[in-house]
């Protein structure tokens, strides 16, 4: 620091140049400096704060699972939740279904659809207390319970844990049922059982509260290449199983993988959003598929859109960032990166051991044995899911009997028996029979699936269950099917029964009719919708806003004559519409 030679325009005199010296060398000794004494320039400009959606402040005000003495002091009251709780209670796997019941549906959480057949007679009795009589076997290897009053929610709680199994998680935004191929360590023609692989993935979510606040609700398949399809290609990650060949010395996998069965990795399946998940390029052993699930999960927990509840799917995401980056950041959380794989570059797709499932119809019902020896498993026919509680007490007591207890659901909202002596088979089926419960189902009635339909949900517009039924019984009294068809009967956009997947989706609506004060319920009719492998694709718009009744009805029945007429020699349902143009086959819904 220097003395300056003038002050104001006038020279320093000794006096003010002995003051200054003495000064700004007190200054120094202080580590000070002129820059220290600079004009303060005013707060940092705030930083911009991120738009966030309803549910996201929600969630910030209170952790949802925080809200538990909130839903117990309404419990007291037996009260209805308050508008910011019915999100919050979600989280717990309670669903308030206002304005259509005064009660709660609740959901759980069964990581590949085993439980057990003690486990089973306890949701019967917890049906028969305190919901309403019946388990309702969802889309996803899962039951759901309805309709609980608000004072019954402790004990509904306390009951579900007490028997092993927990709601945590079941709803809102938050990773869902996981789902897997339901004869996973019992089927011939499986690559592998991914059961241990479920429970580890369920094990590793539910200890990290990291994994219950996502952006979006998130889904997790893993299929095992057996002939029980589970939709691996709608959800958000799903896994696909395949047998690899041992790469060469000199190949660019030589080194980095073993033969033997990996997963391909599809990412980005949402079909309400008539998104079907994409290979990603990547692959995954067995032995990672956690970690790397798990990894990919953080990704879009860290990075998923927050302020769009439209556009919070991981599908957004991938869209905005694209596989590369995705994968980019999965591998700076993982010790190892993920395993590249071109499945459309003949260097890779020649390392693919060939595999073919059985062309089986409707696997998941009827009887299949094992490839444990002298054992077989049975699959009993659920009409669109509704199984009453005494229905269930009896499925848990053939289980029981002539099983070893264990229960398998699947995503086609059925219960499949494994574990019967191959000589034992017909005396199961009798069993279930006293009970009004059949193994066998038509090629048309084995493959329809519905979702819960506006009797018990406030978004659907039409009875899709009672529909669904009505549907099926029309079609048997007027044809027989050599081929089996899927049927996927939906109430909303939601799409949680898939109708864009189904050979027939119907999508539920309100049609205007002449003379009616009222619009009446009908439907939207979806063609050519398939899911897994070769067959997956979107379902294209047939008809648009038909009644429900016999004007639906006959026209589905006239377009399936016309598919009998017309294929070709061994052409699925599927093949048939996807070679014709939409014209052609409304033509043919006219008769």
């Amino acid at each position: 620091m220097s003395i300056p030679q003038k002050i104001a325009g006038e020279p320093v005199s000794s006096d003010q140049a002995t003051y200054l010296d003495g000064f700004f060398a007190g200054v120094k000794n202080r580590g000070l400096s002129f820059a220290d004494a600079e004009p303060d320039a005013g707060p940092a400009p705030k930083a911009k704060k991120e738009k966030l959606t309803a549910e996201e402040k929600i969630k910030n005000e209170l952790n949802p699972f925080d809200a538990l003495p909130v839903l117990y002091k309404r419990a007291r009251k037996n009260e209805a939740p308050e508008k910011e709780d019915i999100f919050r209670f979600k989280f717990n796997g309670l669903f308030w279904l206002g304005p259509v019941h005064e009660g709660y549906m609740t959901r759980l959480r069964m990581p590949g659809g085993i439980v057990n057949s003690a486990q089973f007679r306890e949701l019967a009795s917890i049906a028969d207390d305190i919901a309403w009589g019946y388990l309702q076997l969802t889309t996803r290897n899962n039951v759901q319970l309805r309709v609980i009053a608000p004072k019954d929610t402790p004990e509904l709680i306390r009951r579900i844990q007490d028997c092993g199994l927990h709601t945590k998680g079941s709803g809102a935004d938050n990773l869902r049922n996981f789902t897997a191929t339901p004869t996973s360590g019992y089927d011939k023609n499986e690559l592998l059982d991914v059961m241990p692989l479920i429970k580890d993935l369920a094990h590793y979510i539910i200890n990290q509260p990291e994994f219950y606040n996502l952006p979006r609700k998130f889904n997790i398949s893993y299929d095992n290449g057996a002939p029980i399809r589970v939709a691996e290609d709608t959800n958000d990650i799903g896994l696909q199983a395949f047998k690899l060949k041992a790469p060469p010395e000199g190949h660019p996998l030589h080194g980095k993988v073993d033969e033997g069965v990996h997963f391909r990795i599809l990412l980005g399946g949402v079909s309400g959003h008539q998104e079907l998940a994409k290979d990603c390029g990547a692959i995954c052993s067995p032995e990672t598929a956690t970690e790397t699930v798990a990894a990919m999960t953080r990704v879009f927990i860290r990075n998923g859109n927050r302020g769009n509840r439209g556009k919070s799917r991981l599908i957004y995401l991938l869209k905005d960032w694209g596989f590369d980056k995705f994968l980019e950041e999965s591998d700076q959380l993982l010790d190892d990166p993920i395993v590249r794989f071109d499945f459309n570059d003949p260097l890779f797709a020649d390392l693919i051991e060939p595999h073919k499932k059985p062309d089986i119809p409707h696997p998941h019902i009827g009887t299949h044995e094992q490839k444990q020896d002298g054992l077989s498993m049975l699959g009993v026919y659920v009409p669109v899911g509704i199984l009453q509680s005494d229905e269930a007490r009896a499925i848990a007591d053939v289980a029981e009997e002539f099983g070893n207890g264990e229960l398998r659901l699947t995503i086609f909202q059925n219960v499949m028996i494994p574990n019967i002596p191959s000589d034992k088979i017909e005396a199961a089926k009798a069993k279930l029979a006293e009970a009004g419960l059949g193994t066998e189902a038509s090629n048309i009635r084995g493959g329809a699936a519905a979702c819960t339909g506006n009797k018990y949900c406030k978004f659907a517009s039409s009875d899709t269950k009672g529909h669904a039924i009505e549907l099926v019984d029309y079609l048997e009294s007027k044809m027989t099917l050599d081929k089996p068809i899927n049927i996927h009967v939906t109430g909303c956009p939601h799409s949680c029964a898939q109708h864009y997947v189904g050979d027939l989706g119907l999508l539920a609506c309100k049609v205007p009719v002449e003379g009616e004060e009222e619009p009446v319920e009908g439907y939207h009719v979806f063609v050519g919708g398939g899911f897994g492998g070769d067959q997956k694709k979107i379902g294209r718009q047939l008809l648009k806003s038909i009644p429900a009744g016999p004007e639906l009805y006959t026209k589905v029945e006239f377009l399936l004559k016309g598919y009998l007429a017309n294929r070709e020699s061994g052409e699925t349902f599927l093949d048939f519409t996807s070679r014709h143009e939409i014209e052609a086959l409304e033509a043919l819904t006219a008769g």
